[in-house]
């Protein structure tokens, strides 16, 4: 082979050689561009690179629930919560700790008492508060000492009240994680099936309910129950009128008045009974006619049964007691949301011209039944916006009604013969049971 070819071939490979090393630099030029697009695509997914500084303050707000097909982390999340409700238990002051507050409260009262009642002052309420250790700090603040601070000269305050608010906050804590523990869902509020299983496993430690047979379990959850927040259920009386049914000794006054109480449930079950007269389970549209005093308009009727849940045109028990709770606690916003729903006809969210004389138009065909004298729809509607006193004076709505605290009357006005009759001799009976109590007074 000659000295020229041998040359080629050098070349040939030199070239080869060098050819292939510019591709790998290319392969690994382009390998590190990609690292350096992710790394960078991932730093500010993560959070690491330059981004809007509104969208750094802006806190996570969205949790999304997993699905009901994954097992696992529908599992996990109920863990979590449970780890988490019992954590929040074990923050609460146990009896034990009750206890020593109260017994270091009493050692640190602050002289002259009122009466029997001992106080403390702010300097022995902040010892107090020093000694009784960590759970019981959230309570030792200026702030609560100014909340409960009346009129006290020498600026005390009732150690009992004191702790009488200690132990209405652990209550709520502990009533709070009680109900907490039924929400399946974990979303704040107890459905209807949660509220019915916490209502039946507290009805054995009530006795006021001892009496109460098994069978009649299910109707009486059905009249303690619907879907309501739990914060609601803390707020409002629901758990005070439902756990004062531990009291062995509670008047018999107090029961009838308490709509948890079985003397409530039982008469509320009577009375719709009594009204299905064809014991088919339902009540019909004429059967409800026949509801309290029998005087409701067929107008209203109508619009209860267009606008609740029936089923063939009949009301079930559930629905019955809506309608009940409604009527029997008119002055309620909740109560006065549900009828004004049913006067509505229009569905404009508020009640005009047209709306009031629709309604009071049967009342005046009723009366017209009875022989009663008629009375002028102008009248009518003049009082009822001069009660109300709406801010649009054309136009009424649910908030106005609420405001004025004049919504029972309003609604009775439209929708009960009884009702309207009552208020318009509201004088006369007034007048006629001054006359009653002074004939007692003269006995």
């Amino acid at each position: 082979m000659s000295n020229n070819s041998v040359m080629d071939w050098k070349e040939v490979l030199k070239n080869r050689l060098s050819a292939s090393k510019k591709v790998e630099k290319m392969e690994e030029e382009k390998k590190e561009e990609e690292m350096a697009l992710f790394t960078k695509n991932y730093m500010e997914w993560k959070g690491g690179g330059k981004r809007d500084y509104s969208y750094n303050n802006i806190p996570r707000f969205y949790y999304r629930l997993p699905a009901e097909d994954d097992v696992l982390q529908q599992k996990l999340r109920e863990e979590s919560r449970a780890v988490f409700l019992q954590r929040k238990s074990r923050e609460l002051l146990d009896n034990e700790e009750l206890q020593n507050l109260w017994f270091l409260l009493d050692k640190h009262q602050t002289p002259p008492m009122i009466g029997e009642e001992a106080m403390i002052n702010y300097d022995n309420f902040l010892k107090v508060g020093e000694k009784a250790g960590a759970k019981c700090m959230q309570f030792f603040t200026a702030r609560v000492f100014a909340k409960l601070l009346h009129s006290d000269p020498y600026g005390r305050i009732s150690i009992m009240q004191f702790f009488n608010y200690v132990m209405r906050k652990v209550w709520l804590h502990q009533t709070r994680i009680g109900l907490s523990l039924y929400d399946v869902a974990g979303q704040g509020y107890l459905r209807e099936s949660d509220l019915e299983n916490y209502i039946l496993e507290l009805i054995p430690t009530l006795p006021q309910l001892d009496g109460l047979e098994k069978s009649f379990y299910s109707f009486y959850v059905c009249t303690a129950v619907r879907k309501i927040k739990i914060q609601d259920i803390l707020a409002c009386s629901f758990l005070d009128d439902l756990l004062e049914l531990r009291d062995e000794e509670l008047s018999k006054e107090s029961q009838e008045s308490n709509w948890f109480s079985a003397p409530s449930a039982l008469r509320v079950y009577g009375q719709y009974l009594n009204l299905d007269k064809d014991h088919n389970g339902m009540l019909s549209k004429e059967e409800l006619s026949r509801y309290g005093t029998g005087t409701f308009t067929n107008v209203f009727l109508d619009q209860v049964y267009q606008e609740c849940l029936t089923y063939d045109g009949e009301m079930d028990y559930k629905t019955y007691l809506d309608f009940v709770l409604a009527l029997e606690n008119r002055k309620e916003p909740a109560a006065l949301q549900y009828i004004f729903k049913l006067l509505d006809i229009e569905n404009k969210g508020y009640l005009n011209v047209f709306t009031l004389n629709y309604f009071f138009r049967a009342i005046q065909e009723q009366m017209k039944l009875h022989g009663q004298e008629q009375v002028s729809f102008q009248d009518v509607k003049d009082e009822i916006f001069d009660m109300v006193k709406p801010k649009d004076p054309c136009k009424i709505t649910l908030q106005d009604l609420v405001n004025s605290s004049q919504g029972d009357t309003v609604t009775s006005i439209l929708i009960d013969l009884n009702g309207f009759w009552t208020y318009e001799n509201r004088e006369v009976l007034v007048a006629n049971d001054n006359d009653s109590s002074a004939d007692l007074d003269d006995t």
